[in-house]
């Protein structure tokens, strides 16, 4: 962003030529560097640090290191790093002398990256690292308004003057600092969209994200005033709408969430309030839904045992005409005799008996007084199934008054819901109170779902933990062999799987970051 006479950018705390480097400080910048980093309860800051890096350029003349400088960097995907252009500006110009180093907020690895675009209008760049994964931060696209607050994440230069011992100190893995202000609204600087704040931000915080207070990004800290004569200083970000026109442009997807941001414990706490409201509307629905199915199957049966009684009484009607028809027909036969016409008294008696023989088969052959509904009619006149009991494909859409939404995606998610807790075929759930639970460890993202749903209220709720890279691998090795990833059919298996969700739960923090809860209807 270009200099104003009270205005500065943040170059990314460059400081200078270092002549007594060498490649070897480049080697160690993308090598692994030994970490052991410290666990973190599961707050939104701490989440989204996970995915802030720091970004570090050097500048390399005749095999000599001849500049090194740092920013900061959040990723909006797996492998890629967005940071402002000012940071790789050196990098941009002379890619063959300038090599970028992306070093994660967790872990053991440092990366080598490349810008693959970049808008100096913007003060934008996006940096590609191909061996990363990184936890991505969501974009806020709700919106902002003065007086709201903000976080800033990033690595400002000043800290790491006062602390760091060597030039290993830039490269080693470090959560970021976090510097807590105020939103002052909107400016526009050289015709580009500002968040003007009041966070503390410094040289090296360049790139890194400006945040609400549940962690999504807002805008990138780009610049500060000068503090001249006493004055105070302001930072400037660049606005989240310049931000997504920016990765619009560069045709890189993003995760973004437009829910407000509410504290986890007022969520939680409305939440229980509304389980339990939602379980009296359901014991109350499965009362009306049983009492109607009551009705519906006492129609039936009236109508059923109405058409058979007419049915009944049409065949013994139809007996008795065959019985007075034969006797008749009998009568005949002896008239037709006593005139002399024996050959038609013959073939009338005949025919009179036949009438009488089918009458008495038609009235032992009557329909019975019992009745009995065809399975399709019972089926439909028949209430709510039991909670075990299979359910089938449900499509689940969210409930955001219930919810609670940091990074996730709002749109709707399907439940094949089987009989005894078995989901999508291959998933086994746990009975437990409230319904049936199981929690879920990805291995490819950093966080842990605990993951419940109610057949009685038809309510899928999931629970999020975003945690930290030791505590995710921790919990990945309580996996025990013996317990199978399919749905379980022995008693053995489903006391191993129990054993194994105990131990998991007692690794996670007290309170999650998200919670999102989903009602479920049928997809047929």
């Amino acid at each position: 962003m270009p200099n104003r006479s009270r205005l500065q950018a943040m170059e990314g705390a460059g400081y200078g030529p270092v002549p007594m480097l060498s490649r070897f400080v480049l080697a160690v910048v993308l090598t692994l560097v030994g970490l052991s980093p410290a666990l973190a309860g599961a707050d939104d800051i701490a989440a989204t640090a996970r995915g802030v890096v720091r970004v570090v350029t050097i500048a390399m003349v005749d095999d000599q290191v001849a500049g090194f400088g740092h920013g900061s960097g959040f990723a909006v995907a797996p492998n890629r790093i967005v940071t402002n252009a000012h940071v790789v500006e050196l990098a941009e110009r002379y890619p063959d002398n300038v090599v970028i180093g992306v070093v994660p907020s967790e872990g053991s690895k440092s990366y080598q990256g490349r810008v693959i675009a970049y808008d100096s209008r913007r003060d934008l760049a996006l940096i590609e690292v191909s061996e990363a994964r990184l936890p991505p931060v969501a974009l806020f696209t709700g919106p902002v308004t003065e007086g709201d607050q903000v976080i800033a994440l990033g690595y400002p230069g000043n800290v790491d003057l006062a602390t760091a011992q060597s030039a290993a100190d830039y490269i080693r893995p470090l959560s970021p600092v976090r510097s807590q202000g105020v939103a002052s609204g909107r400016r526009a600087l050289t015709g580009i969209e500002v968040l003007l704040h009041t966070a503390s931000i410094a040289r090296g915080n360049s790139g890194g994200p400006l945040l609400d207070p549940c962690g999504r990004v807002i805008g990138v800290n780009s610049a500060l005033t000068r503090a001249d004569d006493g004055d105070s200083t302001f930072g400037f970000a660049i606005a989240d709408t310049e931000l997504m026109a920016f990765l619009r442009e560069a045709k890189q997807p993003y995760a973004s969430v437009g829910v407000p941001c509410t504290s986890i414990e007022e969520r939680l706490r409305e939440d229980s309030a509304a389980d339990a409201r939602a379980v009296v509307e359901a014991a109350a629905a499965r009362r009306e839904a049983a009492n109607a199915a009551a009705l519906r199957r006492e129609e039936a049966l009236n109508a059923a045992r109405s058409e058979a009684e007419r049915l009944r009484e049409n065949v013994m009607a139809v007996a008795a005409l065959l019985l007075v028809g034969g006797a008749l027909a009998v009568g005949g036969a002896g008239l037709l005799e006593s005139r002399g016409s024996r050959r038609a008294a013959i073939w009338t008696g005949s025919a009179g008996g036949v009438a009488i023989v089918a009458a008495v088969v038609v009235f032992l052959l009557r329909p019975s007084a019992e009745i009995q509904l065809p399975r399709e009619t019972m089926a439909a006149a028949t209430g709510p199934s039991a909670p075990g009991a299979a359910m089938g494909p449900m499509i689940c859409t969210l409930i955001p008054d219930r919810s609670r939404i940091t990074v996730s995606s709002t749109a709707e998610t399907r439940l094949d819901w089987g009989a005894k807790g078995c989901a999508d075929g291959r998933v086994q759930y746990l009975e437990g109170e409230g319904g049936w639970q199981r929690i879920i460890v990805p291995e490819d993202e950093p966080t842990v779902t605990v993951a419940r749903f109610d057949p009685v209220t038809r309510t899928y709720t999931q629970t999020r933990y975003m945690l930290p890279a030791a505590t995710m691998d921790a919990i990945r090795k309580l996996h025990q062999p013996s317990t199978p990833d399919a749905c379980v059919k022995t008693d053995k298996a489903l006391q191993n799987l129990e054993g194994e969700q105990a131990q998991i739960r007692q690794q996670l923090p007290p309170l999650p970051n998200e919670k999102l809860v989903y009602s479920c209807r049928s997809a047929r």
